[in-house]
């Protein structure tokens, strides 16, 4: 199977309909997070079953497929590392691993989406990281890059889901006042996650942060709080 295949298949698969919809839905405008991106119309479950497809395909299709202005090839390129990182696990194979860790975080420039971060970083750079120093994501979360931002508090959900909360924490303070809304929610959606496993964590964070931080990532944050303690959270009342 050829990349050239795999390209004729996502053509076959275009929705112009959903593909109106996700240019709106992803901020393609004049001035916008994803200005000129081009969609398809693809839905995810599709592009993962082509990723699985075509997970045989060279790391230079891959990176050719990764490189295109198509944000659908992107996110097969992504699904595609993402599968091959969970077999390279499930073999231990940790040369393989680390080469499609280092091969992601060299081509972080095409990442360039909320749902292409999302969908990838906590699985290979998060997941790798688990056992080793976390000094690159310190280093991601101060880039001028919007999206390597959002990759170094998204891949901590790896850390978090082994109930390991330090990083995350330290990366949310370095993150609290990032001027961009997609940083906000980033961060209230993995506070959120360390509530699910530890609620008296979250509350102690919040406790010392959630007058000053901005209030997309307080509302994240505490979404599954009952509504009287989230309007006290909203309103500052909490003592």
């Amino acid at each position: 199977m050829s990349l050239l295949e795999l390209k004729k298949e996502t053509q076959k698969l275009a929705n112009p309909k959903k593909a109106s919809l996700l240019s709106g839905f992803f901020k393609t405008g004049k001035g916008e997070y994803g200005e000129g991106d081009i969609f398809l119309g693809i839905t995810v479950p599709e592009s993962r079953k082509i990723a699985i497809k075509y997970r045989f395909l060279p790391l230079s299709d891959v990176e050719s497929l990764l490189k295109s202005k198509i944000h659908e090839e992107r996110l097969i390129a992504l699904l595609l590392l993402v599968h091959n990182y969970k077999l390279a696990s499930k073999i231990n194979d940790e040369k393989l691993k680390e080469g499609l860790y280092n091969f992601y975080l060299s081509n972080t420039k095409y990442t360039n989406n909320w749902d292409l971060v999302d969908l990838s970083c906590h699985q290979i750079v998060g997941n790798y990281l688990l056992n080793k120093s976390r000094d690159i994501l310190f280093k991601l979360s101060k880039s001028n890059n919007l999206w390597e931002r959002r990759i170094s508090i998204i891949s901590t959900f790896a850390f978090i889901r082994d109930k390991d909360f330090s990083d995350s924490l330290e990366l949310a303070e370095t993150l609290l006042h990032d001027p961009h809304d997609l940083i906000h929610k980033a961060v209230g959606w993995m506070l959120r996650e360390i509530g699910k496993k530890d609620l008296s964590v979250l509350k102690a964070f919040l406790q010392k942060h959630y007058k000053s931080m901005p209030r997309t990532m307080l509302r994240y944050a505490i979404e599954k709080f009952p509504e009287t303690e989230r309007k006290a959270y909203l309103k500052g009342e909490i003592l």
